[in-house]
């Protein structure tokens, strides 16, 4: 994937952050303050939406000014914010006018933690913070292709380097992977990472237990963030080193589901020995599947028509055992559309589509690209429906938040059952919001 260049208010408020003295990067300690009454009687509200969000994303403001007769029409109000780890407390950011009583108004994309207020004909909203995550981008190295097979012990142990934007130096690192029980149930396997002065990671870890392996990397909450940092998320599979008496080995791994695959593999002892293959999925015992005679110099192979699970195989003979080797099964997104690509901010966008296959309840992923770097972030999500025999559907209702050329995709997580999997991206172009828009409904996240 490109990086996406950083816009000029990013730039600036990313240098302040990064030459800020130690003392400074700390999330704003503020009163909670609930805003005054105007001499005339006014009101003023305020909603900041959404109240979490990754760094550089954008949120808009929105409120209402009441006064003793009604909303008035062409009020203006200003705007001000305080960044973490930025000096010199709350700044006049902008200013919009009110239409009927309401405004809105969208700041630059948040960088760290950010306090806003409003004021207008006398009145003071209350303070309200937005919480931000750093961008965290992760991968092996040296680089390997999703989906494809690491293998358990101290021999094969992988290196995992990453990196967090903005540069959050000291905060812990940790390496998780997804239990078998369920989707989004994360367990950590390896601690002792952190981040260094120039913003990188490094994470070393042998795998111990074979089978799928979806992995992330977390970034604790630190510093000037006051939320922590999630990864994009990594797929493999774990297997076991091959037994050199009677090996087994795939035609392609991972699969889509639905594909052909072939399972090939060598006895030692040579032709005419009788080869049996076993096969596991997740919640069914091993149960043998197919029986075949080795040919020349030992070879032997089996042929699967569809292949619908994650499976692990091992092929048996006499005596002697393969090393069990794991089969990823991965979702396929059949198809994936969005309903406008040009949109105003706020404006609720539906990401709809088909997949394979047909999971009813699975979870489904819109996710954002990084605003500085490579990878993608969650931000919002959907579930799997109901559609016939073997494919699903999705709608995902979003309301897009902010400026400029904005790039999506939809992803499909991957479990114990099947391998994950995302669609092309979508690239939508967004407007400023008018002052009478309503505010956006809170997404929902992933933990």
């Amino acid at each position: 994937m490109r990086s996406t260049k950083l816009s000029s208010v990013m730039v600036a408020a990313t240098a302040l952050l990064l030459t800020a003295p130690t003392g400074a990067l700390a999330a704003p300690k503020l009163p909670k303050h609930k805003g005054h009454v105007s001499p005339a009687g006014c009101r003023l509200s305020e909603s900041a939406d959404p109240r979490i969000v990754n760094s550089g994303d954008s949120v808009v403001l929105t409120g209402v000014l009441n006064c003793p007769g009604g909303g008035p029409t062409g009020q203006i109000v200003t705007v001000f914010e305080r960044i973490a780890g930025v000096p010199g407390g709350f700044k006049n950011i902008g200013t919009t006018t009110t239409t009927g009583g309401s405004y809105s108004f969208t700041p630059a994309p948040v960088i760290t933690d950010s306090t806003f207020y409003t004021r207008a004909a006398g009145a003071r909203s209350a303070n309200h913070t937005v919480r931000v995550a750093p961008q965290v981008t992760v991968a092996t190295s040296p680089p390997l292709p999703e989906g494809s097979q690491l293998f358990t012990g101290p021999a094969h142990r992988v290196t995992f380097k990453g990196s967090v934007n903005p540069i959050d130096r000291g905060a812990e690192v940790l390496l998780q992977r997804e239990t078998g029980g369920s989707t989004e149930e994360w367990g950590t396997i390896q601690r002792h990472g952190f981040v260094r002065a120039d913003g990188s990671f490094e994470i070393i870890h042998t795998f111990v237990v074979p089978g799928d392996a979806n992995l992330r990397a977390v970034v604790r909450p630190h510093g000037m963030f006051d939320a922590r940092g999630i990864s994009n998320v990594l797929t493999y599979e774990i297997s076991q080193t091959q037994n050199p008496n009677l090996t087994l080995e795939p035609s392609a791994d991972p699969v889509n589901f639905g594909s052909p695959l072939t399972l090939h593999g060598v006895v030692k002892a040579g032709s005419g020995q009788k080869v049996i293959l076993m096969a596991r999925s997740f919640g069914s015992p091993s149960t043998k599947i197919g029986e075949t005679t080795s040919g020349a110099g030992g070879a032997f192979e089996f042929k699967i028509a569809s292949e619908e699970k994650n499976t692990s195989y091992r092929a048996l003979s006499g005596t002697i055992g393969s090393a069990i080797l794991f089969e990823g099964v991965k979702w396929v997104v059949d198809s994936a559309a969005v309903s406008a690509t040009k949109v105003t901010s706020g404006q609720e966008v539906t990401f709809s589509g088909t997949v394979s296959p047909d999971r009813v309840g699975h979870f489904v992923y819109l996710e954002r690209k990084n605003a500085a770097g490579d990878g993608y972030h969650v931000v919002d999500l959907g579930t799997v429906s109901f559609s016939n025999a073997t494919t699903g559907t999705f709608t995902i209702k979003y309301p897009v938040i902010g400026s400029g050329m904005q790039q999506y995709r939809i992803h499909i997580p991957g479990d114990p059952i099947n391998q994950a999997t995302s669609s092309s991206p979508f690239v939508l172009e967004v407007t400023p919001a008018l002052s009478t828009l309503k505010p956006p409904l809170q997404p929902k996240l992933p933990d």
